[in-house]
């Protein structure tokens, strides 16, 4: 989609392919001009009029690598007032604010924030997690692309409020551009005295450099980012100690999620009241939704939480591209639940997920309609886990690897009944035996697919065919 700045608003274009560019440029979109591509104003369309754009705000918007720009839609006022505030002000407001990780935990940040603050240690450190690795996500992706220096404006104000002097954003290594553009940020934000040794033109000093992953998803785990940061083997660390007490280089860290920390300067210019009134129950302020798969209308919602999956799937997105129907939605990456249609009233919240035996993760939401094997996709679950499995544990070292086996005779026929009891045993094991969540996560596909698609495990797996 193209947007054009004109007196009447910002008109949009779309979908355009490079091909459509002169018909747009004759027909006069420069000036808004009338064309079958044309979509009105860009705020009218429902996609976007239906959202609560707070971290995403000036995505789309600004030119992301012009400091100007970012200036005059509102950036570094948080950032400014972080500086005026101090360390104990900057974490009770984003305490009373409500933020919690956007990882997928759900953890409390100010919780996390006082702990590495009061933790002793003549070094701290701040480290962000853009290690975006989940099925159907690219929020972390859009704002580094799109608004980088929200994420650098976060990360100062973060560490500010825990006293550490160095940040690093650990990036995936399948992002190319990102990280291009990150690193053009990062070069604009040091020029400009917007980290360094006088951030702000303060007397705090902060620096910030970028480290990139080698496509191992096990480095999504806080723990493993950390051991990868440090030049070692991605491999999950047994807690305690955690990493706000012990984490990078064996100093106090605090480990957040991009958009967690991209958060913060709307929270602080702002005030946390602002942020607390939007959302449900625990779950405050905006979560970027990515649709993804079978969907009509794919790409980034932010809402507040409360907006339930069936209006996410069908209202927003339209319903499956396919036009058949939908019979399951995974929600959270591939460690996130199956929901069945039955359960699209389940409101977009951390503990009505957990409620039904689901995960928000990272807001990856993949839509399926009724050609989808569950038995096949519970079997993907398994051979995911074993492939990715840093090897540290045995549960999820060996299990996911019995857990393939185990599917295969399922899906083949081989004594059914008893390999399912085998199945639900050994989901048991992995959830409470395994080291990090990678293999404590992998029953939530498993026995997800079981507990509402029984029947796709009822027999010998042909293909499946849905009924028209």
């Amino acid at each position: 989609m193209i947007e054009v700045a004109t007196p009447a608003g910002r008109i949009a274009y779309g979908p355009v392919a490079a091909s459509d560019v002169p018909g747009l440029l004759a027909a006069g979109m420069l000036q808004g001009g009338a064309h079958p591509l044309r979509l009105g104003r860009a705020d009218e369309i429902p996609f976007l009029a239906r959202q609560t754009r707070l971290t995403f705000a000036r995505c789309g918007i600004v030119d992301p690598l012009s400091l100007p720009e970012y200036r005059a839609h509102g950036g570094l006022r948080g950032l400014e007032r972080a500086l005026t505030l101090g360390a104990h002000a900057v974490i009770d407001e984003v305490t009373r604010s409500g933020l919690r990780g956007r990882g997928g935990a759900g953890f409390p940040t100010g919780i996390k924030w006082k702990t590495t603050a009061d933790a002793p240690g003549a070094r701290k450190y701040v480290v962000c997690n853009a290690d975006e690795g989940d099925s159907g996500t690219f929020a972390d992706r859009m704002l580094m692309e799109g608004d980088p220096f929200v994420l650098i404006e976060g990360m100062a104000i973060c560490a500010i409020a825990v006293g550490a002097t160095q940040g690093y954003v650990y990036t995936r290594s399948e992002y190319p551009h990102a990280i291009a553009a990150f690193d053009a940020a990062l070069r604009i934000a040091r020029r400009e005295g917007v980290i360094g040794p006088h951030v702000l033109g303060s007397d705090f000093a902060f620096e910030l450099e970028q480290r990139v992953g080698a496509g191992a998803y096990i480095c999504g785990e806080e723990t493993s980012l950390l051991e990868s940061l440090e030049g070692k083997r991605g491999q999950v660390r047994a807690k305690p100690p955690l990493p706000a007490h012990k984490g990078l280089f064996g100093c106090p860290t605090v480990v957040n999620n991009m958009v967690t920390l991209a958060s913060l300067p709307m929270i602080l210019e702002h005030g946390p009241d602002a942020y607390h009134e939007i959302g449900m129950g625990r779950s405050r302020g905006t979560m970027p939704i990515q649709l993804a798969g079978n969907i009509r209308y794919g790409g980034l919602f932010e809402a507040g939480f409360g907006v339930t999956l069936g209006e996410l799937v069908n209202d927003i997105g339209g319903g499956t591209l396919s036009g058949r129907p939908m019979r399951a939605v995974q929600v959270g990456g591939p460690l996130g639940a199956y929901f069945p249609p039955a359960l699209f009233d389940t409101p977009f919240d951390y503990e009505a997920f957990a409620a039904r035996d689901g995960l928000i993760g990272h807001g990856g939401v993949v839509v399926f309609d009724d050609t989808v094997d569950l038995a096949r996709q519970a079997r993907f679950a398994m051979e995911f886990c074993a492939a990715e499995s840093c090897g540290k544990c045995t549960p999820c070292r060996i299990g996911s690897v019995r857990g393939v086996e185990v599917l295969d005779r399922i899906i083949a026929g081989e004594r059914v009944a008893e390999n399912l009891v085998l199945l639900r045993d050994l989901c048991n094991t992995l959830k409470f035996g395994s080291l990090c969540a990678l293999g404590g996560f992998i029953p939530y596909p498993v026995i997800s697919a079981l507990t509402h698609f029984p029947e796709d495990f009822a027999s010998p797996a042909l293909p499946r065919v849905a009924a028209e």
